[in-house]
């Protein structure tokens, strides 16, 4: 081993190696005011230039001109209008339908003798 160098581990930590983003380092702090009041010590990371705990996300627009500009973005592709709900409330009703359908002809199937009980189980030897 060359010099001071050890593996910082959290093991270590505990043990005296000084931490990686010490006073001496050379990157940008997120110095956000902490509960303490003094600056945030953690490296900035996001684009705001604040680190995780303090990047505070956006909690959205509030103004009515904002409010229309993100539904107009969101909805540029057409999937999220009121007639593509409409289409998709219809399909999913369809299907509840031909799924009890299916489901009424297997007991007839079943009821008459066509199928056993437990055809499912053996349908992937078949």
């Amino acid at each position: 081993m060359i010099g001071n160098i050890q593996k910082i581990t959290k093991r270590n930590l505990l043990k005296g190696i000084p931490w990686r983003f010490g006073p001496s380092w050379p990157g940008k702090r997120c110095e956000a005011k902490t509960r303490k009041g003094t600056p945030c010590q953690r490296p900035a990371k996001l684009p705001v230039g604040r680190c995780r705990l303090h990047g505070g996300a956006s909690t959205g627009p509030r103004t009515e001109d904002g409010l229309k500009r993100l539904a107009a973005s969101k909805t540029i592709h057409g999937s999220c209008t009121k007639v593509e709900r409409a289409k998709a409330k219809a399909r999913a009703e369809q299907g509840r339908i031909i799924r009890s359908e299916l489901k009424e002809l297997e007991t007839w199937f079943v009821d008459h003798g066509h199928l056993e009980k437990n055809w499912r189980k053996d349908w992937g030897k078949l």
